[in-house]
């Protein structure tokens, strides 16, 4: 073959440059498929991820709110002293933090007895005494404090407040229970509340 043929063939994309050329955008066809196959895992990761922080968010809330009611259905089953639950006006707060020793004065011995008992086992499942693994309490929420205050001592009316630490942050909760437990900002505050009014018979 004579050097104008050689020109030729290489311009043309002969058999030898041909298979050069074409060798060439193969490497980088698999390049580029590895490059899509990365972006896609990374997020489906990410994805994992935010999944995993949802899914522990709302299990924190279900047991707060469980928390929550546990308190309020022993309030009602001895609203007799009521008072002492919630400290008057002041408010007790209980679980991670609380050093205090539960008292109770209001009512009749056995009355008494029932609402250091609450306050008591409250403050523990607060502190998630309900599930334990490897001698760890882990069967409440991140931080978990409850509150009980009394709103309005004319008509019995008591709130009561359980807050956590969340994972990501959100919009600052208004309660005060809590407040300033939880980083420098009020986004990681979690709060679930409910009122409960003692009827005078």
């Amino acid at each position: 073959m004579d050097s104008t043929a050689r020109s030729f063939a290489i311009a043309t994309g002969g058999p030898s440059g041909g298979r050069r050329t074409a060798g060439g955008f193969a490497m980088l066809e698999v390049l580029i498929t590895l490059l899509i196959l990365l972006l896609g895992l990374l997020g489906l990761l990410g994805l994992m991820t935010r999944t995993n922080t949802a899914q522990l968010e709302s299990y924190q809330r279900v047991q707060a709110v469980i928390l929550m009611r546990d308190m309020f259905n022993r309030i009602e089953s001895n609203r007799g002293v009521a008072g002492c639950y919630s400290n008057g006006t002041v408010g007790t707060q209980f679980g991670t933090g609380y050093a205090g020793t539960p008292t109770c004065t209001l009512g009749i011995a056995a009355q008494n007895a029932q609402a250091v008992a609450d306050m008591t086992a409250w403050h523990a499942l607060l502190l998630g005494s309900a599930e334990t693994q490897s001698g760890n309490k882990i069967g409440a929420m991140i931080g978990a404090r409850g509150c009980i205050t009394q709103i309005d001592a004319v008509n019995n009316i008591y709130m009561m407040s359980v807050v956590w630490q969340g994972m990501t942050p959100t919009a600052a909760p208004k309660v005060t229970c809590g407040q300033g437990r939880y980083g420098a900002t009020e986004t990681l505050r979690r709060a679930v509340t409910v009122t409960l009014r003692i009827g005078i018979l």
